[in-house]
């Protein structure tokens, strides 16, 4: 397997490279700007896997992509907080988070290896990633939602929403009045417009607004359950995966 690190710390980028050589993976090639990447890449046939930093030297890294097509996996290396890697998870790219842990370097590797994209075949939505590595501060949220109601339109506070779920391919917004509202959108588009210090994705089906919270129950397989405030047609549970980020957003 042909494997390059871009990564514009080079203490950092010999421990990468150290930890896949104990992987049995060799990265021979080690790239450490936009400028030297874009150099490199006209002169040489494209990697299998590149594990691509985010923010290097002389810019972002997406950079080297607008710049040229690039026919390549990339596991992503950042030190972006959680919100910023939702980013990564709509996108299907696999992301680790800096200083990297040996165990989930060997995940990702496994996880590339079983599913092994074809070149030609990766396809990376940059605009979709940088609209989410935004500073929170400088981003703005929704703060309310038009919803139909029959022949009208209604607007709904986001703050009066204690959660949205999808059901049946539809995705719903659910006040704190106990009244359903069909939106017409996705959960996944939601995404970049709920303010992340309030809402929280507990699980594919669930937005969870951090005020309507009433109570968290330990559930089985080490999940939890949520009761919020009013709501209380299906069971809301932390999946298993996410419970270790909810706690840490809760704080």
């Amino acid at each position: 397997m042909d494997v390059i690190i871009i990564e514009d710390e080079k203490p950092s980028a010999r421990r990468l490279q150290r930890m896949l050589g104990n992987l049995d993976l060799e990265a021979h090639t080690m790239l450490h700007s936009v400028e030297e990447s874009i150099a490199w890449f006209l002169e040489h046939p494209h990697p299998d896997l590149i594990f691509l930093d985010i923010q290097l030297s002389d810019g972002l890294s997406f950079e080297i992509f607008e710049a040229l097509e690039i026919n390549s996996a990339v596991i992503f290396t950042t030190a972006f907080d959680a919100y910023a890697l939702q980013a990564f998870k709509l996108n299907s790219i696999d992301y680790l988070l800096k200083p990297i842990d040996e165990d989930e370097l060997a995940n990702a590797v496994t996880k590339y290896k079983q599913r092994l994209p074809a070149k030609n075949q990766v396809v990376l939505d940059f605009n979709d990633i940088r609209k989410m590595l935004v500073n929170p501060i400088d981003r703005s949220y929704k703060k309310r939602f038009s919803v139909k109601v029959g022949q009208h339109l209604k607007l709904i506070a986001t703050e009066d929403i204690e959660c949205f779920y999808s059901e049946n391919k539809g995705t719903y917004a659910y006040t704190n009045d106990g009244r359903n509202y069909l939106l017409d959108v996705t959960l996944e588009q939601l995404e970049p417009d709920l303010e992340p210090q309030s809402f929280f994705r507990v699980s594919r089906k669930f937005y969870v607004n951090i005020e309507a919270i009433r109570d968290m129950i330990s559930y089985t397989n080490s999940r939890l359950q949520i009761k919020l405030n009013t709501y209380d047609e299906q069971e809301v549970i932390v999946a298993r995966e996410r419970v270790k980020d909810f706690k840490d957003w809760l704080e």
